[in-house]
């Protein structure tokens, strides 16, 4: 009964701490790395997305602009219409441009404003959001590492820590460790 009694009595004041605490900050660090990993995966898939998305647009307009410059350079007359030679390589023109333009009319119905402007909009928005997270994840990390390094600093963890969790240091906080953390990465498509 008197073990209970004691049991009862520590478990109320604090004992847990430090273990749970600990926890906490590894935790923590492992979101501040997952955040790391998934900028690291997300960044060079959504450049190579939006620059697949401008080459698409790209292409189909070069070829809207070059089967419009064949089909108008090919003048249709009298003679035009005696010569089946002609008259094919005039209907292969605009057979181009038709083709070219219904891949125009394709993007243009799939994308209703043109989207290179919007995928880089979207891009913008997941580096920030990708940023935003890492800057969280960095935030509830620091948070973690404080309300450890004081529960093992002040009463009455200072107590539990030399009795029972002497081997558990006191945890760094997180520094910026590569040059020039302080700028902001360039993307370059």
């Amino acid at each position: 009964m008197l073990l209970l009694a004691v049991m009862l009595s520590l478990s109320g004041c604090g004992i847990n701490n430090i273990p749970t605490l600990d926890e906490k900050v590894k935790s923590a660090w492992s979101q501040v790395e997952n955040q790391y990993q998934r900028r690291a995966d997300l960044v060079p898939n959504l450049v190579e997305t939006v620059k697949g998305f401008a080459s698409q647009e790209r292409e189909t307009l070069t070829a809207v602009t070059e089967a419009r410059a064949k089909a108008t350079s090919i003048q249709v007359d009298a003679d035009t219409l005696n010569d089946p030679q002609k008259m094919q390589q005039f209907q292969q023109a605009q057979g181009q441009l038709t083709g070219a333009l219904s891949r125009l009319m394709a993007v243009s119905e799939r994308y209703p404003e043109l989207k290179s402007n919007q995928n880089f909009l979207a891009l913008q928005s997941q580096l920030e959001g990708t940023e935003n997270r890492i800057a969280v994840a960095r935030r509830d990390f620091i948070q973690a590492v404080e309300a450890y390094n004081t529960e093992i600093r002040t009463f009455p963890g200072k107590i539990w820590h030399s009795v029972l969790y002497s081997d558990m240091p006191i945890r760094e906080n997180f520094e910026a460790t590569t040059e020039n953390a302080d700028q902001a990465p360039k993307v370059e498509f």
